[in-house]
């Protein structure tokens, strides 16, 4: 799947209504309906798939949502070819156009593949029916990846193993591949059961426990211990970083325990884009425990001038 306008291709604005998108489909699905369009019967074939795809997610209220909410390649990384024909049944379609006896049905292949098939009874056309060549279905591999590693971005061999074939392909891995990001590999999915191309390999992350850093989002979180005086009369400390090192941080006098400091730009970065996530070292204040004769006298001052 190629970076695409859904509503370029189907000729409508982004604030087209269902109807307008409807009727642009239709327009578009008589004009490259394979057994009507001149020409390139392959090139027809390829422009009907096209049209039919962004039409399957646009005439979907959720689909279109997140499409316009995270783009072409957050809409990529998060829908398959598999995911965005659920449920889309163009025979349905085709009869709402007014071919009663339309058949138009998606079948899973023996490779897990889909396969549309047309058989128009009826059809202005004059079509005898015709199979198109569909892709192979679409695999998902999940890769174990630190917090080190989605902040860094890294290189991982993967192994794959189905159906009796094993390859092993060098993946690199973006910063800010948080769990459930998605990456795509074109082609090295299953291959079609019709003779089409092979189907994607998508790699999804999901992020090891570390044993220091907490993560939400692309905001850390760490935890760091200061004495009671410390918190009282104010200090600075060093907070660990993700990377190895320290950033000092100025506790404020009079912080209360499980405070959480903000240091802007010390979390994780985003994929595919230029934010980056915050670090929040949570202060931590440690019990005295046994006081001295002189420590006691000292705090039984301070008590006394209302602390």
């Amino acid at each position: 799947m190629a970076d695409k306008d859904y509503y370029k291709i189907l000729g409508v604005p982004k604030t087209a209504a269902k109807e307008e998108i409807k009727k642009a489909y239709r327009k578009l699905a008589m004009k490259y309906h394979p057994d009507h369009a001149k020409g390139n019967d392959e090139a027809s074939e390829d422009k009907f798939k096209e049209i039919s795809e962004a039409y399957a997610v646009l005439s979907d209220e959720e689909k279109r949502k997140e499409y316009d909410m995270y783009g072409t390649e957050g809409f990529q990384q998060r829908f398959t070819q598999e995911d965005i024909f659920k449920n889309f049944n163009m025979g349905d379609i085709f009869r709402e156009f007014g071919f009663e006896n339309a058949n138009f049905t998606g079948q899973r292949g023996g490779g897990g593949g889909r396969r549309f098939s047309f058989n128009m009874g009826g059809d202005p056309f004059g079509g005898a029916g015709r199979s198109f060549q569909t892709k192979g279905s679409d695999l998902v591999y999940e890769i174990p990846l630190t917090l080190r590693e989605v902040s860094e971005g890294v290189s991982k061999t993967v192994s794959l193993s189905h159906k009796g074939r094993q390859e092993k392909i060098s993946v690199k891995i973006p910063k800010g591949m948080l769990t459930g990001k998605k990456i795509r590999l074109a082609g090295k999915g299953e291959p079609s059961p019709n003779g089409g191309p092979n189907g994607d390999l998508y790699i999804q992350s999901k992020i090891i426990p570390d044993p220091v850093f907490g993560a939400e989002g692309l905001d850390l979180f760490v935890n760091k211990e200061i004495k009671w005086t410390e918190a009282l009369t104010g200090t600075t400390i060093k907070a660990p970083t993700l990377d190895g090192g320290e950033v000092n941080l100025k506790v404020p006098p009079g912080t209360k325990h499980q405070t959480k400091l903000r240091i802007p730009k010390y979390g994780l970065p985003e994929m595919g884009g230029s934010k980056k996530g915050d670090l929040f070292v949570r202060i931590l204040t440690a019990s005295p425990g046994k006081l001295s004769k002189k420590q006691l006298e000292l705090l039984k001052e301070l008590s006394e001038t209302g602390l």
